[in-house]
């Protein structure tokens, strides 16, 4: 039985409010240069990033007022509306490339990203399905193969854009669920042999992959080339050593670092702000990890569980990938920070998803 309402978390809401903030401030510092020489505007990105950030907030201020239990009934019809869009996305015309990947969808002068949602979208389904089949998830047969074909078709579609980066965070928020939910170790042995086996094929099919991979382990063979963000990346790290060269004050977005704004903005952040700023952030983001967990663990269902963790795991895990990438701890992935990167789909999303954690902790039994 459910408790009453309670007040939204406080720890959790000033994370994600102060972390806003400094992407804010960061997609300003970062992207200014870049922006002046494009587009005659040192402004046209953090303006962007304002208006997503705001429409983001008015998400997760609804979405947090909405008792969470209200898109139980709702998730299948979410869910196939994001596939649909997946769909859509992969037919000429309809989708946009960028950066050699058919990933975004224009709306107007804007463009949304369905995969983006898709994460979003899979959480809610997948907290029902395991919620309703809590008895079953020990079984290969009746829970976890069904519960792994539904998680595999949306990442093939997102494999076709192709999309590797989105659809790793997807699948390994997926299958914590998973794990979480009940599913055996012995059968996740299973998915780690076939998944070795088929990044393997992946890396093998696509060049980039594989020049990717090198770079990683050694970028200073092509410095010019597939090793260069790597390297510009820990240039900029570097320099900024315990406090800093000061907002506004790196060298590394002056063209050196391709589009700082986005999957490098943390490089940048660490050559102006420094070990203590790069750490500040990284405590905030485990403010997030620490109250989503609290909240999954005192939530009054297991539906409810199981959203909370997707949300705090799937946001954890884009952050490790993102950090590990820029500190050259491995390949880049093409994944941004949440909440500090720019970007529209992403930014909305997250701040959505996380209106849905807030209304969790709302509802727990602490």
């Amino acid at each position: 039985m459910r408790t009453n309402e309670q007040k939204p978390d406080i720890w959790l809401t000033s994370a994600i409010l102060c972390l806003l903030l400094i992407g804010i401030v960061m997609v300003y510092s970062s992207s200014s240069i870049w922006s002046e020489y494009k587009f005659d505007d040192p402004w046209f990105f953090a303006k962007r990033q304002i208006l997503f950030a705001t429409l983001g907030l008015i998400a997760m201020f609804t979405l947090s007022n909405i008792p969470y239990y209200v898109w139980f009934k709702y998730a299948k019809v979410i869910v196939l509306i994001c596939l649909v869009f997946l769909l859509l996305v992969l037919i000429p015309g309809v989708g946009m490339v960028r950066g050699g990947a058919q990933s975004w969808i224009g709306i107007g002068m804007f463009s949304i990203q369905p995969s983006e949602f898709m994460k979003l979208g899979l959480i809610i389904f997948l907290a029902k399905f395991f919620s309703q089949r809590q008895k079953r998830m020990a079984s290969f047969q009746e829970g976890f193969l069904p519960g792994l074909s539904i998680i595999l078709v949306p990442f093939a579609l997102i494999m076709l854009q192709p999309d590797l980066g989105t659809g790793v965070v997807m699948v390994s928020t997926c299958l914590l669920m998973m794990f979480v939910a009940g599913a055996r170790v012995a059968h996740f042995m299973l998915i780690i042999a076939g998944g070795i086996a088929g990044m393997a094929g992946l890396i093998a099919s696509a060049p980039y992959r594989i020049q990717r991979i090198t770079a990683f382990l050694h970028p200073w063979e092509d410095p010019l080339g597939s090793g260069f963000q790597i390297i510009q990346s820990l240039y900029a790290i570097g320099p900024g050593g315990l406090l800093g060269l000061g907002l506004g004050k790196s060298m590394q977005k002056f063209f050196y670092l391709p589009e700082p704004q986005t999957d490098f903005i943390y490089s940048v952040l660490a050559e102006e702000l420094g070990f203590i700023g790069g750490t500040i952030v990284l405590i905030l983001f485990f403010v997030i990890l620490w109250r989503g967990v609290r909240t999954s663990l005192h939530a009054t269902d297991l539906f409810g569980s199981l959203l909370a963790l997707g949300i705090v795991g799937m946001i954890s895990i884009q952050v490790m990938i993102n950090v590990s990438v820029v500190t050259g701890l491995i390949p880049v992935t093409g994944i941004t920070l949440p909440l500090i990167s720019y970007g529209g789909s992403s930014l909305t999303l997250t701040l959505g998803a996380l209106g849905l954690l807030l209304s969790v902790s709302r509802y727990s039994n602490e």
